[in-house]
């Protein structure tokens, strides 16, 4: 049995995308009532929400981006993006819950209460970028995660593997010169939101240090694992990282109204396992996974409590 962390508040629910939004509050939901049935449950070590310290958002994202964002949410924009990031007057303080809720439970792991960890928080994160929002995401919550380990914690090497449907660009761009930060995404391409291409490798000191495996539409089990195995596993032994972390999205589910790819439920018990090897063998079994995409409620709620199963008994 390996200790794991389970982040959940009910802040989250509090960001409220309005009726029909794919981003909504019963996401959560659906993962904390079915992990409370789970057997395992008792043995989750369990995190709240958390203000962070601005400084570790200021390492990511703009003075000026931060400000604006709390300015326009609170005097009642309906999105930040012109778009589909929609928000209420409450999302600017959820989405400061969401990261700091990551970074307590980093601080759980790092003094050794915990090995692995889940954050189930939203509104997701990947796609915003240093200076703005896009794709449901407001603050990069794995981008100032990543930051905050090697800030507070001292970590010299963080991997991030980033297997939502949807290519984390917010993500790559932030850490495409940093050879410190290994990003790894496998994602439909093309596809939401048009980059990913496997010839994005980095910049400058950063160059190889970016992969992108982009799937075809209707990838399969088989053809996601053959990344894991013959790819994404060789990388993370080379890189040796000193702390995993996944942005975790399970909208590349078979069910999953947003795309078209054709992953199982139990494959990502297979991802968690791959990863959580991975971790035993470079970094002491440190390994987070933060959430993202997945939409429908089902598919979202037993790939989550499969990965979580797979961190505590892994």
């Amino acid at each position: 049995m390996a200790k794991t962390a389970y982040l959940f508040d009910t802040i989250y629910l509090e960001h409220d995308t309005g009726p029909f939004h794919p981003e909504c509050p019963e996401r959560l939901s659906a993962i904390h009532a079915k992990l409370k049935k789970a057997d395992f449950y008792p043995e989750l070590i369990r995190v709240s929400a958390a203000s962070p310290d601005m400084k570790y958002l200021e390492m990511v994202h703009t003075r000026e981006y931060i400000a604006s964002t709390r300015r326009d949410i609170e005097r009642g924009v309906e999105s930040l993006d012109g778009g589909d990031t929609i928000v209420c007057t409450r999302s600017y303080k959820v989405a400061l819950m969401a990261v700091g809720g990551c970074l307590k439970t980093c601080d759980v792991i790092m003094k050794g209460d915990a090995q692995r960890g889940f954050c189930a928080v939203r509104p997701p994160g990947h796609h915003a970028e240093r200076n703005y929002a896009g794709g449901f995401c407001i603050f990069n919550n794995v981008a100032i995660t990543a930051k905050y380990l090697q800030a507070r914690h001292g970590l010299e090497r963080v991997a991030i593997v980033d297997w939502d449907v949807h290519h984390g660009n917010g993500t790559q761009h932030i850490f495409e010169s940093d050879e410190s930060v290994l990003y790894i995404s496998l994602h439909q391409y093309p596809f939401y939101p048009g980059s990913g291409s496997e010839y994005e490798k980095g910049k400058d000191l950063g160059q190889g240090f970016t992969m992108n495996f982009p799937m075809r539409s209707g990838s399969t089990d088989k053809d996601y694992l053959a990344v894991f195995q013959k790819s994404i596993a060789p990388a993370l032994d080379k890189f040796r990282p000193d702390m995993i972390l996944v942005s975790a999205g399970f909208d590349a589910h078979q069910a999953d109204q947003l795309s078209s790819i054709r992953l199982t439920s139990g494959v990502y018990r297979e991802f968690a396992r791959i990863l959580a090897e991975s971790a035993d063998r470079n970094c002491e079994g440190r390994i987070m996974a933060v959430l993202e995409g997945g939409y429908n409620l089902d598919a979202l709620s037993n790939s989550v409590a499969g990965v979580i199963e797979t961190f505590v008994r892994g």
